[in-house]
């Protein structure tokens, strides 16, 4: 979404619930027949489509309409599926005049056959409002399964449609340009594929172009991003999101549609799936690489920095789309999560990458790279390979007990905030991580275990055993006492 959601649910946003259950219902009750309705009328309905109102906000839903249409082609999918369009020729890429309105009906409805329609739509149960942006309203969902799915669709109170009103006095076309950047943002995630986009479910159409209709997506439900949390989680965590972001901007520069620009780079456009960050809005982006004529054309700004890049043989600037990413991945997520409380043999590694992406000295591919490297060390716990002292050694080991619960000592950055709960390789790096904590005196495996596999490890001060037959507790020598 283009702002920040708005989370308190004022009497327009309970309205706005009302309408979209009202509307989801219809949907789900208007059956589509074989070669009538939206797949096969969609290109006669939009015949006029571009050819009444006022010319500026013609132009702007045009310009929406043959953005949708390239993405189409740019993946070879500019088809229409049924044999009522078997009239319609497919148009060559780069062709975008004389037929658009034909074109889009094509690509409008080649956007109506996800795995999930608008007959699943009605099944959704305990729809409540999430926020509501620039242009579009969130409401959450749960299917008949129990999946948690958010629900997109136009906010007709939003800036955009507002502002559009009141500048043009056009609500219908006013809705219709807020529509098709809905359907722009469905277009690019039955295109771009990936575990770090988020997952599009299905989407309803209710309604022609012509009407102004009402585009509802379905999709994954994520948790939005609070970097002051983050701030506050352990480090594997905190690099676990930069790595998911690293690999999402590898496959953004590499993928079926080009090198693709996220045009508004804020953590607020990204959410958090079983704890993997995901890119949710992708309603602005771009596709296209600035054009130059010399390298001075090639100009890369930030609030605080700027960069020359080189005008390339084809007169494109060489991966400006690319570089703008990573920055802003730099200065909006590697900045505050990667380097603090890192693993101290990690931060020479950290330091470079932190440089190097801060510099642009690093491409995204240099970056990935960088990244693996230290996953690799971290999970193969080659970053504390100490031969000269095993202070498991030093350990009493009582199987089929554990500590008595009560308060302990807490530690930061911990996976409970009441404690001191670490993720550790093997014994002997928890022992380490023990004997360099003052408080701790012992430690107890749990059953859980982090993305990578590691396991995580209660610290403790106290030494009170209580038989646990599936417990195993490691007590500093010097700490155990011999029952009275």
């Amino acid at each position: 979404m283009g702002r920040k959601l708005s989370i308190a649910c004022s009497l327009p946003a309970a309205l706005a619930v009302i309408s979209v259950l009202l509307v989801l219902k219809l949907a789900a009750r208007y059956q589509w027949p074989e070669g009538v309705g939206v797949r096969a009328g969609l290109p006669g309905q939009l015949k006029s489509l571009f050819s009444r109102g006022p010319r500026e906000l013609v132009e702007e839903i045009e310009e929406r309409a043959v953005e949708i249409i390239r993405y189409q082609e740019l993946s070879g999918l500019d088809r229409f599926p049924h044999s009522s369009a078997a009239g319609s020729q497919a148009v060559a890429p780069g062709q975008v005049s004389g037929d658009t309105p034909e074109r889009t009906g094509r690509a409008v409805a080649n956007l109506l056959g996800g795995t999930v329609g608008c007959n699943e739509f009605r099944n959704i149960t305990g729809i409540e409002f999430l926020g509501s942006g620039y242009t579009k309203t969130v409401l959450k969902g749960t299917l008949q399964d129990g999946t948690a799915i958010a629900l997109k669709t136009v906010n007709s109170q939003g800036d955009e449609v507002m502002r559009c009103i009141q500048r043009y006095g056009q609500t219908r076309d006013c809705h219709r340009l807020a529509a098709f950047k809905i359907i722009k943002e469905i277009s690019l995630l039955q295109r771009l594929r990936h575990p770090n986009i988020i997952q599009l479910y299905g989407q309803c159409s209710y309604g022609g172009l012509e009407d102004g209709p009402v585009i509802t997506a379905m999709m994954e439900l994520g948790t939005p991003v609070e970097m002051i949390q983050l701030l506050q989680t352990p480090w594997e965590e905190r690099f676990r999101i930069c790595l998911s972001l690293v690999k999402l901007l590898h496959y953004l520069a590499h993928s079926p549609l080009g090198s693709v620009l996220l045009l508004d780079f804020q953590p607020r456009q990204f959410v958090i799936v079983d704890g993997e960050l995901k890119v949710t809005d992708l309603d602005d982006v771009s596709t296209e690489e600035l054009s130059c004529k010399a390298d001075s054309d090639c100009v890369l700004e930030f609030p605080t920095r700027s960069f020359n890049l080189r005008c390339t043989a084809e007169g494109k600037c060489h991966q400006i789309n690319e570089k703008r990413n990573l920055y802003n991945a730099f200065r909006f997520f590697f900045t505050y999560l990667l380097p603090y409380s890192a693993p101290t043999a990690l931060t020479p590694l950290l330091c470079e990458i932190m440089n190097a992406t801060g510099d642009l000295r690093y491409g995204i591919n240099k970056t990935l790279e960088a990244f693996e490297e230290v996953l690799y060390l971290y999970k193969s716990g080659m970053h504390r390979i100490n031969h000269s002292r095993s202070w498991l050694e030093d350990y009493k080991i009582f199987e089929g007990f554990r500590i008595q619960d009560n308060s302990d000592y807490k530690c930061w950055p911990s996976y409970n905030h009441r404690g001191c709960l670490l993720s550790v390789r093997n014994k002997e790096e928890a022992a380490a991580i023990c004997h360099s904590q003052q408080q701790c005196q012992s430690f107890i495996f749990t059953q859980q275990t982090t993305w990578l596999g590691r396991y995580l490890v209660s610290f403790r001060s106290s030494t009170e055993l209580v038989l646990d037959v599936n417990s195993t507790v490691y007590m500093k020598s010097h700490s155990f006492r011999a029952p009275m």
